[in-house]
């Protein structure tokens, strides 16, 4: 014992959990005692990348945190204001001498980890900072050069390469852990858990719950049941067809290793159909590490599009059509089923995501950077790298872009995945009585059929807002023009 810290902070951010908690489990082998503390920023909580539905989101997840912290004797530090300020009199409170946490991918909050551990070490705290977020770390998958890959395929295979040869089991579980907290009394009274309205924010029962238990009892019913048809069903908005963990990988309510242990035990228990299946959600969780990696080698991601020519895209700025997209008004059922998904759940299936970014930034020429802002925004599980990367790739600026001359088109997307209308019906109540020959382009029914079902377009239900051939016309003309040096 005479080796150990006497007490550590454990400084959390998108970690919000007690089991495969790197930062955590290497503060418990190396202090007597560990303070768990979380900090309220006020700036970022009141911005523009801060949403109702991750917000809501983060707070039902430190409410349940602090329920398990109390139920063995001790408490959540939850501190508001300045970082650095308040990690350091929490630390002289308790007589920390260290403070652990998890690093993070994001420039911006790179940038503040560096100014907070600067200012940590020089009121006397050691500093100790993991890699948590990701299943494997930017640096060790890199091309034999040491250049960062730019492009998913070749990524996956030196990056299932480097799971086959270390694979990473999850970190200690909360079992035993209780002996190290600091129990509550010693810790002193800390903030409650705000409510989404303190900083602005409305609450919804319909945005996706927090907490480690959702989380645990999504991957198991995950794993029990959908994974065995995803293949089929992930593109599928109408139906259940994905794990639906990603505001909980987002907020850290759930560790990326017990994610892909699960998986992994999975695939090597059961029958060899099932492998395709459990791969290619596997191949969902690296493409979250691809696009984490990118962050690191290339920050400017962040600000601007990777293709520096994209830069030269001749964005239109067009009120009425942003309205019309962001409300869910486009007369695209597809494309509005997925927005009014998005702006009443905090949720949009992946599927969806696609087209509504290619239907902005090809077929109505606005800049991703306002999708990527209003995602941002929308998301319980809005998180920079995935969506950056996400957006990039729909509006073929990215590394691993789509070609530019690929342009959604809405209509087919729709007939596709979501061939009789389930899923639109279910979120625009004017469509529930079109014939599923009309519900992809309510527009094209006689009007003897539009009668009969209550529909009047341009009325009960939009014209499209843009023409489908033309919009496409227009998007090659515009987007060759500007990155015609690279073709």
């Amino acid at each position: 014992m005479a080796d150990l810290l006497p007490c550590s902070l454990v400084w959390l951010r998108r970690d919000l959990r007690l089991d495969d908690h790197a930062a955590l489990a290497h503060a418990a082998a190396r202090s007597e005692r560990v303070v768990l503390a979380f900090v309220l920023d006020p700036v970022l909580l009141r911005g523009p990348r801060m949403g109702a539905p991750i917000v809501q989101f983060f707070f039902d997840s430190l409410a349940e945190l602090r329920e398990q912290l109390r139920e063995v004797g001790s408490d959540l530090a939850l501190l508001e204001g300045d970082f650095a300020t308040e990690l350091i009199r929490l630390a002289k409170h308790v007589d920390a001498r260290a403070v652990f946490f998890n690093g993070d991918y994001d420039p911006a909050m790179a940038q503040r980890d560096a100014g907070v551990s600067a200012a940590l070490r020089d009121a006397g705290l050691e500093t100790h900072a993991y890699a948590d977020h990701v299943y494997v770390r930017a640096e060790d998958v890199v091309q034999t050069t040491g250049k960062p890959y730019t492009v998913y395929t070749p990524y996956r295979k030196r990056w299932n390469a480097r799971i086959a040869e270390k694979p990473r089991a999850p970190y200690p579980s909360r079992a035993g852990l209780g002996a190290k907290l600091l129990p509550a009394a010693r810790i002193g009274p800390t903030h409650a858990v705000p409510k989404p309205e303190a900083y602005g924010h409305t609450s919804s029962d319909r945005y996706p719950r927090g907490g480690s238990a959702e989380a645990q009892r999504l991957l198991a019913a995950f794993i029990a049941d959908d994974a065995n048809e995803y293949l089929d069903r992930r593109n599928l908005p109408a139906v259940e067809g994905t794990s639906r963990l990603s505001p909980h990988l987002r907020a850290g309510t759930i560790g990326i290793r017990t994610c892909m242990s699960a998986a992994l035990d999975a695939r090597a228990r059961r029958r060899s159909t099932f492998a395709g299946n459990i791969d290619g959600w596997i191949g969902e969780l690296t493409w979250r590490d691809f696009y984490q990696q990118l962050l690191v080698h290339f920050p400017r991601l962040a600000h601007e599009p990777f293709i520096e020519n994209a830069k030269d895209i001749a964005w239109r700025s067009d009120e009425r059509a942003w309205n019309a997209w962001a409300m869910g008004a486009t007369g695209y059922p597809i494309v509005d089923a997925a927005m009014i998904q998005l702006n009443e759940t905090g949720w949009m299936h992946n599927r969806l995501r696609m087209i509504v970014a290619s239907f902005l930034t090809k077929h109505l020429l606005i800049d991703y950077h306002d999708g990527e802002r209003y995602f941002e925004q929308h998301l319980a599980d809005a998180d920079l790298a995935a969506n950056n990367g996400g957006w990039q790739w729909s509006a073929s600026t990215g590394t691993d872009a789509a070609p530019y001359f690929r342009v959604f088109n809405p209509t087919l997307q729709s007939e596709k995945f979501d061939a009789r209308g389930a899923f639109i019906r279910r979120m625009i109540p004017a469509l529930a009585k079109v014939p599923d020959a009309y519900v992809h382009a309510p527009w094209t029914m006689p009007p003897i059929v539009a009668a009969e079902c209550g529909v009047a377009i341009g009325q009960s239900y939009p014209a499209p807002i843009v023409e489908h051939a033309f919009a496409r016309e227009r998007a090659l003309a515009v987007f060759s023009h500007a990155l015609k040096k690279r073709m």
